[in-house]
């Protein structure tokens, strides 16, 4: 069984940089073909995609979050991290991991957007609160 969770501060100050962790037990986060990602959800809105890892290493962002947002990899743990820098209010979520999409992101989309939907995370972790307040 695929498990995903994960780990970091719940609450963090506006300009500083959000950092969580993802620890995945159950599958290989190098399995060939498979990808990682990071995904939030504010109050009152739906799951909105942060960025992925592919399992070589590659990462994919959200244009909207792309300037601010880096994933890593720690192989040697089978874990995988997202740091996103110069947060504000507006970054106040429940951050979830997970396992998807299907395909490389570029696939889901279009000069400006990108459109996963939420059925292509096969697995999530059971997220974790972050807020940004003073």
């Amino acid at each position: 069984q695929v498990l995903l969770q994960e780990s970091g501060p719940g609450l963090v100050k506006p300009s500083q940089t959000l950092s969580l962790t993802c620890t995945v037990s159950g599958a290989s986060i190098t399995t060939s073909l498979s990808y990682w990602s990071w995904i939030r959800q504010s109050p009152g809105k739906g799951l909105e995609w942060v960025g992925t890892i592919a399992y070589e290493g590659t990462t994919y962002y959200s244009p909207s979050l792309k300037s601010r947002a880096a994933i890593s990899r720690d192989t040697s743990k089978n874990q995988f991290s997202l740091q996103l820098s110069a947060v504000t209010p507006d970054d106040t979520a429940v951050y979830y991991c997970a396992r998807g999409p299907s395909y490389s992101p570029p696939y889901y989309c279009s000069d400006y957007e990108c459109n996963i939907p939420d059925s292509e995370y096969t697995r999530r972790g059971q997220g974790t609160q972050v807020t940004v307040s003073a």
